[in-house]
């Protein structure tokens, strides 16, 4: 079976979409709707912007995002999921591609929920950190040893066997470092991000973003798609609904959610986007089974 997956923030580089935009009408059609939508043109920025720019959450959600989408609806008959998933952000490409949303309602809800996470990012100062080389429940339970009610740490991305992201107020994250490294992990590397994605601190955003989202029509998706929240495979529209608000501020479930995908029969995955993350990820998930292809798409 065939699962078409798409990256999340951090995937993101300068030139992004330029070559589709350029040798696909139909991409150059989306893009300057998208430049519409959000009333200046990210194109620029996506193109021949600075990294600087590009990594502003307010822009690097939308752009990733349109990069994913336009990838998928410009395949043609080559888009065909069975099943499919997306990391964190890349949850929001993944229901449009599946048609649980419009084009247009989709970048509306990124760009929503873009700038309530950057000004949830200014109002607490907080991180993310990658663990390397750990089990995940040694991580969990120190996590829960660091933490006090008005300085948190939790675990946030579960993305491979080995590797995990912790987020939470800043002086949590470093002690939850020191005491993993402690303890035997790889590495414990503070990530360049401006906030705790995926943790407790991003509960305003939530509440932004949960209006955004009970106003915005959902329709069922041509096929399952694997929720971070839980992992499981989702068609209800009201399920998927709770579930993309509650992401905001609980754990991605990557692993467990390719995972479940696989014992469904998923055998071939394709990620949709920027960059190889993803099937960096889904390699390492899926070590050892001979019968999982994991590739991307030329765009």
């Amino acid at each position: 079976m065939k699962a078409f997956v798409f990256p999340g923030q951090g995937a993101q580089f300068v030139g992004m979409g330029k070559d589709l935009y350029e040798n696909n009408p139909l991409a150059k059609e989306l893009f300057e709707k998208a430049n519409d939508i959000l009333g200046y043109r990210i194109t620029d920025i996506m193109f021949s912007g600075t990294d600087e720019e590009l990594k502003q959450t307010k822009v690097t959600q939308p752009a990733v995002f349109l990069h994913s989408v336009i990838t998928a609806l410009c395949m043609g008959d080559d888009f065909k999921p069975e099943m499919v998933g997306g990391h964190s952000l890349g949850e929001f490409s993944a229901l449009v591609a599946a048609g649980a949303l419009s084009f247009e309602d989709g970048l509306r809800l990124v760009y929503a929920r873009a700038m309530a996470m950057q000004k949830a990012c200014e109002a607490a100062p907080s991180t993310m950190a990658a663990i390397v080389g750990m089990e995940d429940e040694t991580i969990e339970n120190i996590c829960k040893e660091v933490s006090t009610e008005g300085n948190i740490v939790v675990p946030a991305n579960y993305n491979c066997p080995g590797q995990l992201v912790i987020s939470g107020n800043i002086e949590a994250v470093n002690a939850a470092c020191e005491k993993l490294k402690a303890a035997g992990a790889k590495r414990a590397l503070v990530l360049p991000v401006g906030g705790a994605f995926h943790s407790p601190l991003m509960q305003p955003a939530k509440d932004e973003l949960q209006a955004a989202i009970e106003a915005t029509n959902f329709s069922t998706p041509k096929c399952p798609v694997y929720q971070n929240v839980d992992a499981q495979a989702h068609t209800d529209a009201n399920e998927i609904k709770a579930n993309l608000i509650a992401q905001l501020t609980a754990s991605v479930r990557w692993t467990q959610e390719v995972q479940n995908m696989i014992s469904a029969g998923a055998t071939d995955f394709t990620e949709c986007g920027p960059g190889k993350a993803l099937q960096g990820m889904i390699g390492k998930i899926a070590k050892g089974n001979a019968d999982i292809t994991v590739h991307g798409v030329q765009a």
